[in-house]
C-alpha cells in the first residue's frame, strides 16, 4: 500500500556523552523512509536536497523501496544542514547550527506517480508546505498524519491550526501539547487539541513512552528501557515512520490497531538511538524487530489474582 512521506533529507553533526560525528545523513524523511520501509513498499518521497547529498544514500534507499521521484536536486545549493549538542540527560540538547540551504525556498511538487497513495506522512515542515502538499493530491489519503513542533507554534500558529483541520493524526511532545494546548494536564490537553481537527493524538514522551488519544479512549504505551542510548536524533521520526508503516502494511486504522502501531513505532525507535543517525536502522533484521517488539509486550503483560 503505497505511502507518500514528505519531510526534510539532509546533513547532521551531533555531540553526544557518548561520542562525536561530524556529517552523516540526517533529516525526518530519511527515518521515516527507513523504518517505513520494513513494513510496506513503496515509500515515495517528497523533499528536496542539493548537490552535496550523497548519491550513495540514494542508492541504498531505492534498494529497500523508497521511490525518489519527489525530490528535487538543486545544482547550486547546498542540503540542509543541523548541528546539535545533547546534554547529559539525552533529553535536552543545543542547537549549534541551522542552515537551511535548499529548504528556504522548498516548494513540494506530487508528482502524478504518486497520486492515490492511501497514506501521507507529513514529516515535521513549515505548516505551510505540509498543507500544499495536501491540496495537490487528486484523493483525499485513507489516513494522513501531521508531525509538528513547537517552532511552528511560536511563529506559524494560524498556519499550523489550518492544516490540522485537514489531517487525521497529529504527533507532538508532551511540552508541544501543552504548548499547543494552553493545559498542563496532558488529558486535558489531549481533549482541547482533538477539537482542533485530528482525530487521533499521539503525544510522544521520549524515555517514557507515548500516549494515544481518540475519543475518549486513551492508551499509554511504555518505552522500552535501553542500556544504551547512543545518540536520540531521529527517535522522533523513526517513530513515525514505524508507526505509519505498520498501518499501511495493515491497511487497518482503527484505535485497536494503532496502538500496536504506537508499540511497532517505539520498537523502530528503540534501535535508532543506539547508533549514530539512520546507521542502526540501515542494518537490524526483520527477526530483530519482533524480538524488541516482543520486549515491549512483555513489558505491559502481567496477570493478576484478585481476592
Amino acid at each position: 500500500m503505497s505511502l507518500i512521506s514528505v519531510g526534510s533529507m539532509a546533513f547532521d553533526a551531533i555531540e553526544t556523552p557518548f561520542g562525536k560525528v561530524d556529517k552523516i545523513v540526517g533529516g525526518a524523511n530519511v527515518y521515516i523512509a527507513y523504518a517505513a520501509s520494513y513494513f510496506t513498499t513503496p515509500v515515495q518521497l517528497v523533499s528536496v536536497v542539493g548537490y552535496d547529498f550523497e548519491q550513495q544514500e540514494m542508492d541504498e534507499m531505492k534498494k529497500r523501496g523508497v521511490m525518489l521521484d519527489g525530490v528535487e536536486i538543486v545544482p547550486d545549493e547546498k542540503s540542509f544542514f543541523w548541528s546539535g549538542r545533547y546534554h547529559m540527560d539525552m533529553n535536552s540538547r543545543d542547537t549549534l547550527v541551522t542552515d537551511l540551504n535548499v529548504l528556504a525556498n522548498f516548494k513540494p511538487v506530487v508528482p502524478d506517480n504518486y497520486q492515490g497513495a492511501e497514506f501521507l506522512m507529513l514529516g515535521n515542515l513549515a505548516p505551510a508546505v505540509q498543507l500544499s502538499v495536501i491540496k495537490q493530491l487528486k484523493t483525499r489519503p485513507k489516513l494522513i498524519v501531521l508531525d509538528t513542533m513547537n517552532f511552528w507554534m511560536d511563529i506559524a500558529l494560524d498556519d499550523l491550526k489550518a492544516v490540522m483541520k485537514e489531517v487525521d493524526v497529529l504527533m507532538v511532545n508532551d511540552s508541544e501539547a501543552r504548548q499547543l494546548s494552553g493545559e498542563f494536564s496532558l488529558v486535558k490537553a489531549a481533549r482541547k487539541i482533538l477539537g482542533m481537527g485530528p482525530k487521533f493524538l499521539v503525544i510522544k514522551k521520549g524515555e517514557h513512552g507515548a500516549l494515544l488519544f481518540h475519543e475518549n479512549h486513551v492508551f499509554n504505551a511504555p518505552a522500552l528501557p535501553l542500556e544504551d542510548v547512543f545518540d536520540p536524533t531521529g527517535a522522533g521520526d523513526t517513530f513515525a515512520g514505524g508507526f505509519i508503516g505498520y498501518l499501511a502494511k495493515t491497511k487497518d486504522i482503527s484505535f485497536a490497531n494503532m496502538k500496536t502501531a504506537i508499540i511497532v513505532g517505539s520498537a523502530l525507535a528503540s534501535f535508532c538511538v543506539e547508533q549514530f543517525g539512520p546507521n542502526r536502522l540501515k542494518e537490524i533484521t526483520k527477526e530483530e524487530i519482533d524480538e524488541r517488539i516482543a520486549e515491549f509486550v512483555q513489558l505491559v503483560s502481567f496477570d493478576i489474582d484478585l481476592v
